[in-house]
């Protein structure tokens, strides 16, 4: 399974998930140009919520893997007739010429995202983006043939390793017994190849320590299902948790005369629970007066004894303070990942 630190160590790795682009949308929204297919340097900037010049720094270092991944530096003509397409209309005019625009296209952005250290945003797309070639590689397919780049790269290195170690390099050891002429640049040749020959093992031997499993990350894939529900679909899968772990009589309610109570069930042991799901996107937080509506909904209307407030998102510290003052258990995509893996929720026992 990747990693998070393959896809910011190892350009074949990022590159063989270049086509989920569509996980930008599914993290935070994305403002594109008129054209509807490129974003500035400023753009890519508020959507990672760094500095332009941060990215313009990126951008210096990664210069070449993000230009075939679409970034280009436009001059000239080529720059006056994309701004008058789509600058005037879109960005603030300039009182004076600019010399070049960088543009990124959508795959160059997702390619900044898996390069981006110190941005919240970006990590939440390297998260969504391990989670969604999770679920690709573990869901049965009817074509056996491997297609994973990655892998396909190492067995190409493995292949090319094979033939000069056992092909070429004793081909130069005869021609250098052989010859005398030519004896000093076929050693420097036979130096070079077995030098190739190195490095391709060592690279073969980093893919696979890049691509094993990490125990920090054994349950990729899960979360990636939930953010893939709708708001229904969400609340039967929280039902269905509540009967694994033992509860009667859950009903979901949903609706839009629910009274701020998606389900309520019955303990085990008797006691009266509710439940408020929300499925946010991993941007996103609960915020304290969603705990609060939710407090008068669960104690005063339904008189719960036990009441969880489960998100697919983080909680603000505030919401996090009312709701334990308030004896609300707050279930925050963390928990509900260890939660719908099969970890019981303590409090329902």
């Amino acid at each position: 399974m990747i990693s998070e630190t393959a896809l910011l160590e190892s350009p074949a790795l990022r590159n063989s998930v270049l086509d989920r682009t569509n996980v930008l949308d599914r993290v935070k929204a994305l403002s594109l140009l008129p054209d509807g297919m490129h974003v500035t340097t400023a753009m890519v900037a508020t959507y990672f919520g760094v500095t332009a010049e941060a990215v313009r720094q990126l951008t210096k270092r990664h210069r070449e893997e993000l230009e075939v991944n679409g970034m280009a530096v436009l001059r000239g003509a080529d720059l006056r007739q994309f701004e008058s397409d789509n600058v005037s209309r879109s960005l603030a005019s300039y009182p004076q010429a600019r010399r070049s625009l960088t543009i990124y296209s959508r795959r160059a952005v997702l390619n900044v995202a898996m390069l981006l250290r110190d941005s919240e945003v970006a990590r939440q797309v390297r998260v969504y983006l391990l989670d969604m070639e999770y679920l690709a590689r573990t869901q049965p397919v009817e074509n056996t043939v491997p297609t994973d780049t990655a892998t396909l790269n190492a067995r190409i290195d493995q292949r090319i390793t094979h033939i000069l170690g056992k092909t070429v390099v004793p081909m130069f050891n005869a021609l250098i017994e052989t010859s005398s002429e030519h004896r000093r640049e076929l050693i420097a040749l036979r130096t070079g190849v077995q030098h190739i020959e190195r490095r391709l093992r060592q690279h073969h031997a980093r893919l696979q320590r890049l691509g094993g499993p990490r125990e920090d990350r054994p349950r990729a894939g899960i979360m990636a299902a939930m953010d893939a529900m709708n708001g229904r679909e969400f609340e039967e899968h929280v039902a269905t948790l509540l009967r694994r772990d033992g509860c009667t009589n859950v009903l979901v309610r949903g609706g839009g005369r629910d009274r701020g109570i998606d389900i309520t069930a019955l303990t085990s042991d008797g006691r009266a629970l509710v439940v408020q799901c929300k499925r946010f996107a991993p941007h996103l937080n609960i915020t304290s007066p969603e705990i609060q509506k939710f407090i008068g909904a669960a104690k005063v209307l339904h008189s719960s004894e036990i009441a969880l407030f489960v998100a697919t998102c983080p909680f603000t510290r505030d919401a996090r303070n009312i709701a334990a003052e308030s004896g609300i258990t707050a279930v925050h995509r963390g928990l509900l990942e260890e939660w719908s893996a099969g970890a019981p929720l303590t409090v329902l026992h």
